[in-house]
């Protein structure tokens, strides 16, 4: 992300001095139909590099679509993670797990 100008810095704090009510929002007018929205379409949750050992033919499948391997692992780890979490929830309140691979 490049760095603020003086310029944008200088209206950045004018409009913060400014009151609500002293806000002339007449060219944006107010949004009265949310059933578009999109919940986080715009969160980017920071990221945190790891090692994961992985079996050869998960990351070939992984890489086929070419770029954006990791990204897809992300996607595809994060859906796991709702439906399992959506699934505890809707449960008996206890949490489940099991142990995936050999001898656990």
């Amino acid at each position: 992300m490049r760095k603020l100008t003086k310029e944008q810095k200088r209206d950045i704090r004018a409009i913060a001095a400014k009151r609500d009510e002293d806000i002339d929002f007449s060219d944006a007018p107010a949004v009265v139909d949310w059933s578009g929205a999109e919940i986080g379409k715009f969160y980017r949750p920071t990221k945190k590099p790891v090692t994961m050992r992985l079996d050869s033919d998960v990351i070939e499948w992984l890489k086929a679509d070419g770029r954006g391997y990791q990204t897809k692992a992300n996607w595809l780890l994060r859906q796991a993670m709702t439906h399992l979490t959506e699934r505890t929830r809707a449960g008996s309140g206890k949490r489940h797990s099991k142990r995936i691979g050999k001898g656990k």
